[in-house]
């Protein structure tokens, strides 16, 4: 059975249903008709008020009939249709939005008078009508205006009907009993309903108020300010309040804007921008917009309470972007505007940000957090901000005069200003990466131009206000030059090196951009100079030339357009070559640590040396941490310094201790760290290292983890260093892959109970004699892994295994464990080394002894790669040898005296070994430098054969017993 109440609610919705059509035919229908003048704006908009009005009753009537069947369909079979099933219940918020729409479509009408303006239009017309729009109202007047009554008429049959429904929804749940799972749904929507009707009566009369206010304001004040959406919620006329500091006559507060009345002048600000403060004093509070900062005074406190209320609630009404409901500041939301807010504003007063338009995060009136900011000629920036600056990460572009061309700046940002590390790209398409401070490059910066750019160049190095200064690398692809250097004021000034493509390397100073005073230059083929040269690098005025052979030439230098070189001078044939590794020195740069709180925190608790290992090598990785933040520029600066036209071989020295000096300098910046931190727990300071000590952490230590940082650069250099040493290296290994294994092994004299013949496996119709690379295999594979690491320790290592290798084989091809003395482990490790065809041999044996802990000279490591220097090196320290004049050459030198067809041989206990062109090749395990060796002398040993012994440091070990000669007859 249904309840009287269900029936009540059926004839209630068939009567509203009714009315609805009759409104629509008898009043919005003939508005529309009669809607004001198109052509006006105003007219347009009052049409467009009235759409939106027939609009909105349509949907009503639409919902209206579909919960006047679910009533039908409820009273026809109240046996299987539940309370439930009502429309009015199941989707109560449904039907209140929809007639929610229809009460702001009204109001809005309302405010602009558009039914006053539409009934003008066809006033005969709606004279006819009052007697049908009489029976559509009750208490309709006659005396009343058209315009009334029409409104009426679209006001009150809703108002009525909405009264109807809560009182029969009340009635309805009392029906209801209290378990009946429908209760929460009938009592749910009586509330929504009895609030609807307190909504309904705010809007009015907001509207209303709202429709008064624009009689009371000149036409110039209401074209700015009306708006059909707008409704006012306070003014000061109605309670007092002066406004300071802009003395305004009047004050208006609208549910999206507060305006302020000055005169003819008209401010409006945002209330979604706008932050409310309580004064002190009880009569006074304060309001906070982007660019102004005023207060309202009351005479008495319960003024200044009802507008700040009424100020507060507005924002909060603004910022959630809907109306509250039932009435302003009810709702479930929070009362209070969050200090923290999102919103878009334009700038209008004089500075940095005029005419710009911010969008994104504020704090009290200033942009603060994630945000865009836009100027009319279409400069932008995308970033953070704080406190109404730039500050954090930003993207900034900014267009020049050529059509689509940006310069975009993507940066760090503090208090307005680039500072800290940013990459710039320039519309000239140059592009700089590195550090600023106030806007300008300041600190460790690459500049480098696009290699398509008339003159392409780079710049690596320090800067300062904008200027190159300081330490730094310029490469100048169109000239074929890289100076290497310090700088000043953007010019080349102080102490520096110039590289050119042709091989040309000078060091000496520079001024204002200019050569100035001596310097030194190095050519390709080792000739020195030494003098005064001009911007060409050309001899001039004093000077002295050094030839490879060691003949020098000093005096007077001069040249002229198509003269060449002229000098005037003394020729000397008996001077020492120079030592082009000396020529060239430089500083190191140095750089700043940064202090981090929990970088410092985790660096005490790895002070353990296995534990500081694995944290150097955390750290160094990591290009955030202070350490790996001085690496990445120590490599930038290195890479910058000897790529391209830097690769100069007679850089090869300097590079290599510049590697030892930056693990020098992370050393110390890493203790520089641990004091600060040792200080900031207020702990002792450790004490300082001494010499030994430091040099022990730098290479054991430190050199290991950088060194693959540097070690593509480094080992170039090395390679031209050696090229020709390795290229006689490579040439006689590709004579001895020729050799079976057996003719290998007796040709280097190995004797044959150390052969490992029984781990040859031979088929059918092999033979010994033709077997080739089998013998010593695991001793080859392990030493073929030398080049699969950069450190030096690991290469010794595997060195090392090498060794173990091979006394292994010897020991399974005896039987048992046998330790091989020197003259048995050299033609073994010969054998291995000419087997395993490392490339560039060298070069990696002059990196590992350059590059070798210090700890382990004299000792096992020393020993092995002493023996392997036998084989791979085509030059070892410097050897003294007859030259001009009788005095000796220094190595690299005497090789250039001895003739191509010069070879020489080395006989040592009954075997014959052949190196052309190698005369400083033998270093034996444990000797020290050869001394000087003249054609036909010999070198004898401990045997006892015939000669004399050169100085050596013996280091405790016993040299080969040997003899040298050179035989010119034999070619090479």
């Amino acid at each position: 059975m249904c309840s009287p109440e269900e029936a009540a609610l059926l004839r209630l919705e068939e009567v509203f249903s009714e009315t609805l059509t009759r409104i629509n035919s008898l009043v919005l229908q003939p508005l529309l008709t009669a809607a004001p003048d198109p052509s006006d704006s105003w007219g347009r908009e009052c049409l467009r008020l009235l759409q939106q009005l027939q609009n909105s009753s349509q949907q009503l009537c639409k919902v209206t009939e579909e919960s006047l069947q679910s009533l039908r369909e409820r009273l026809h079979h109240p046996d299987s249709t539940g309370l439930e099933s009502l429309l009015l219940l199941h989707s109560a918020d449904r039907v209140l939005q929809v007639h929610m729409e229809y009460i702001d479509s009204y109001t809005s009408c309302v405010v602009v008078q558009a039914f006053q303006k539409a009934a003008k239009r066809r006033s005969e017309y709606w004279r006819s009508q009052r007697k049908e729009l009489r029976q559509l109202l009750s208490g309709m007047s006659s005396e009343g205006s058209v315009g009334t009554a029409l409104g009426q008429a679209l006001r009150q049959p809703l108002t009525h009907h909405v009264q109807q429904y809560v009182l029969l929804l009340l009635r309805l749940g009392d029906t209801v009993g209290e378990r009946d799972p429908a209760r929460e749904l009938v009592v749910h929507a009586a509330t929504l309903f009895g609030n609807l009707q307190s909504f309904m009566r705010q809007a009015l009369d907001q509207a209303l108020a709202t429709q008064a206010l624009w009689h009371t304001l000149s036409s110039r004040l209401r074209d700015v300010l009306c708006t059909p959406a707008r409704r006012l919620l306070q003014d000061s006329q109605d309670s007092p309040v002066t406004v300071t500091p802009l003395r305004a006559e009047r004050a208006l507060l609208f549910d999206d804007a507060l305006v302020l009345l000055q005169g003819n002048n008209v401010h409006t600000f945002d209330l979604k921008l706008m932050w409310v403060e309580p004064g002190q004093d009880g009569c006074t509070f304060h309001l906070l917009t982007p660019e102004e900062a005023f207060s309202f005074c009351s005479k008495d406190p319960e003024g200044q309470v009802a507008w700040q209320w009424k100020v507060t609630q507005a924002v909060c009404q603004a910022l959630r972007g809907k109306k509250d409901f039932p009435v302003l500041g009810a709702g479930p939301e929070p009362s209070e505007p969050p200090t923290c807010r999102c919103g878009a504003y334009t700038f209008y007063a004089e500075g940095r940000f005029c005419q710009a338009t911010y969008e994104g995060e504020w704090y009290w009136g200033r942009p603060h957090g994630k945000g865009t900011l836009k100027w009319p000629d279409g400069q932008n920036h995308v970033g953070d901000f704080c406190q109404g600056l730039e500050h954090g990460f930003g993207i900034r572009l900014v267009p020049q005069a050529s059509e689509d061309k940006f310069d975009c700046y993507k940066c760090h940002w503090r208090e307005g200003s680039m500072c800290g590390y940013g990459i710039c790209e320039y519309s000239t398409n140059e592009v700089y990466k590195g550090y600023f401070q106030e806007g300008l490059r300041h600190g460790f910066g690459v500049l480098e131009s696009a290699p398509q750019a008339p003159q392409p160049c780079k710049y690596t190095g320090h800067w300062e206000r904008g200027q190159r200064s300081g330490y730094g690398i310029e490469e100048d692809s169109d000239r074929g030059e890289r100076y290497i250097g310090m700088w000043q004021a953007d010019q080349r000034h102080g102490p520096g090196v110039m590289v050119t493509q042709a091989g040309v390397c000078y060091q000496g100073t520079f001024q204002a951009d200019k050569i100035v005073g001596p310097g030194i230059l190095l050519s390709d083929d080792d000739s020195l100079y030494e003098g005064t040269f001009t911007r060409g690098l050309t001899l001039l005025g004093k000077g002295k030339v050094t030839f490879p052979n060691g003949i020098t030439l000093e005096g007077s230098f001069s040249t002229g357009a198509g003269r060449g070189l002229h000098t005037q001078g003394v020729l000397d044939t008996a001077a020492l070559p120079p030592d082009p590794s000396s020529t060239c020195k430089r500083t190191h740069p140095e750089d700043c640590v940064g202090r981090m709180e929990d970088i410092l925190e985790e660096l005490l608790q790895h002070r353990e040396p296995e534990a500081l290992q694995q944290y150097l090598r955390k750290a160094l990785s990591n290009s955030l941490h202070p350490l790996g933040k001085l690496l990445q520029t120590l490599m930038l600066t290195f890479q910058a310094t000897y790529t391209g036209i830097g690769a100069n071989k007679h850089l090869q020295g300097l590079a290599q201790e510049e590697v030892k000096q930056h693990a020098r300098e992370l050393w110390a910046a890493y203790r520089g760290l641990l004091q600060v931190a040792l200080e900031r727990k207020g702990q002792a300071p450790e004490e300082e290292e001494d010499a030994e000590t430091r040099d022990l952490q730098v290479h054991g230590l430190v050199l290991p983890l950088v060194l693959p940082s540097f070690y593509s650069e480094l080992f170039t250099l090395y390679l031209l260093l050696h090229e020709r040493e390795d290229s006689l290296y490579s040439q006689g290994i590709a004579n001895l892959s020729l050799f079976p294994d057996t003719k290998l092994l007796e040709f280097l004299d190995v004797q044959k109970h150390l052969w490992p013949l029984k781990d040859l496996t031979l088929t059918t119709n092999q033979r010994y004699s033709l077997v080739r690379d089998k013998c010593f295999l695991s001793a080859t594979e392990c030493l073929q892994k030398m080049i699969t690491t950069v450190d030096p320790r690991e290469k010794l290592e595997v060195l090392e295994r090498t060794y173990g290798e091979i006394e292994a084989t010897v020991s399974r091809v005896l039987g048992q464990e046998h330790k091989l003395p020197m003259d048995d482990l050299l033609p073994l490790l010969i054998y291995v080394v000419s087997r395993a065809r490392i490339q560039h041999l060298g070069a990696e044996i002059h990196l590992i002894r350059d590059m070798m802990d210090p700890m382990h000279t004299g000792g096992l490591y020393d020993f092995l790669l002493t023996a392997l220097e036998v084989r791979g090196r085509g030059g070892g320290p410097r050897q003294k040898s007859p030259g001009r004049g009788g005095r000796p050459l220094s190595g690299p030198r005497h090789r250039r005296g001895i003739s191509s067809n010069s070879q020489l041989m080395c006989v040592s206990m009954g075997r014959v070994l052949t190196e052309p062109l190698l005369l400083p090749l033998f270093k034996g395990a444990g000797c020290g430098d050869v001394g000087t060796v003249h054609p036909g002398s010999q070198l004898a040993g401990a045997e006892g054969v015939p000669g004399c012994i050169p100085e050596h440091h013996r280091r405790g070990k016993t040299p080969f017993p040997c003899r040298l000669w050179l035989r010119p007859e034999l070619e090479t």
